[in-house]
């Protein structure tokens, strides 16, 4: 209790949230006349800001250098708690004005690109059917350390993603398996391999390949498949990340690819493309959401949650996986 009372006395009673905002602005610009600039006061005001609460602190907060400003180890602290600060009172306004109107909300998503057609546009359509007055902002961010980085910024509500094979999360990240993901072999339904009825893998080893790039997932698995025959990976005709363009590229000629399962259930022939008939090592791979342990989601974040479940037990009954499965590890719900 005293030292509650002594941060109350000593800091609490003191503290304004324009000085902090002003501080947080001339840290992130590294400069005061840019901060100055961006939230329209003068250098002089910013100055004063800045050295008010280094009076209040006790310690030096940005250091000043030619080039402009550094937040010392005390201002890179006083940073990381002001971001929470001012997104905490966002999400608080957010709140607020989503319950005064359940049909207001916005709302920032990071996502791979590749699970679009199984989980992110499914989830977009029920979603905005119940909630067509809320905002979402979907962004593709690629790697799973992206987006642990844009979280711990507090630039998205959550993300989705599939899970690194030895990922066991932080104590500052939930992670929530939503479902699991296999590879599944495609072609165009033009192909000669299309006709098939069954084709074993060493038969595909000398057809023409588009490939993921080797350090995915992807493309990981599709080696580890061949290997397990004793057989080195199939030569790549290209090689690129971009779904939409490897589905593209197999309507033409007998080229073959490997997918998610998830991404080709329900979507294969509306690609144009076939499931071979390949049988493939059952290997199993988490898909999950991950958000900030210590945010407050607003409700529309937490009817999207809810939302995100739903279409991923959908997907995991349509796939024969384990609907719904949330595996019991560290840093897990």
């Amino acid at each position: 209790m005293a030292r509650k009372t002594t941060w109350s006395r000593r800091v609490g009673s003191r503290l304004k949230l324009r000085n902090l905002e002003m501080f947080l602005g001339a840290a992130r610009a590294g400069s005061m006349a840019q901060a100055a600039r961006q939230l329209g006061v003068s250098q002089p005001t910013i100055s004063d800001a800045v050295a008010d609460l280094e009076g209040t602190f006790g310690v030096t907060l940005l250091d000043r250098t030619p080039r402009g400003v550094e937040p010392t180890i005390y201002g890179q602290a006083l940073m990381r708690r002001s971001i929470a600060v001012f997104d905490e009172l966002e999400q608080g306004s957010h709140d607020i004005a989503f319950l005064t109107d359940p049909a207001f909300g916005e709302l920032r998503i990071g996502y791979q690109e590749w699970l679009s057609p199984a989980l992110v546009a499914p989830l977009v359509q029920t979603f905005s059917r119940q909630h067509p007055g809320v905002i979402l902002h979907l962004d593709n961010l690629p790697s799973t350390s992206l987006q642990l980085s844009e979280l711990r910024a507090r630039r998205y509500d959550f993300t989705l993603t599939l899970l690194p094979k030895a990922f066991v999360g932080d104590d500052d990240i939930e992670t929530e398996v939503l479902f699991h993901d296999q590879l599944a072999i495609a072609a165009s339904l033009e192909s000669r391999w299309a006709r098939r009825r069954r084709i074993d893998l060493a038969e595909l080893a000398t057809a023409p390949w588009v490939l993921a790039p080797p350090d995915t997932w992807n493309a990981s698995e599709l080696s580890a498949a061949f290997q397990a025959l004793g057989l080195d990976m199939p030569k790549a005709t290209l090689i690129t990340m971009s779904e939409p363009l490897r589905t593209l590229l197999l309507k033409d000629r007998d080229y073959v690819s490997a997918f998610a399962s998830s991404t080709l259930r329900g979507n294969a022939e509306r690609f144009g493309l076939k499931i071979l008939p390949v049988a493939l090592p059952a290997h199993p791979w988490p898909i999950g959401l991950l958000r900030l342990k210590n945010r407050t989601l607003s409700p529309a974040g937490e009817r999207l949650i809810a939302c995100a479940r739903q279409v991923a037990a959908d997907v995991a009954r349509a796939d024969g996986s384990a609907a719904g499965y949330r595996a019991a590890r560290p840093g897990s719900r």
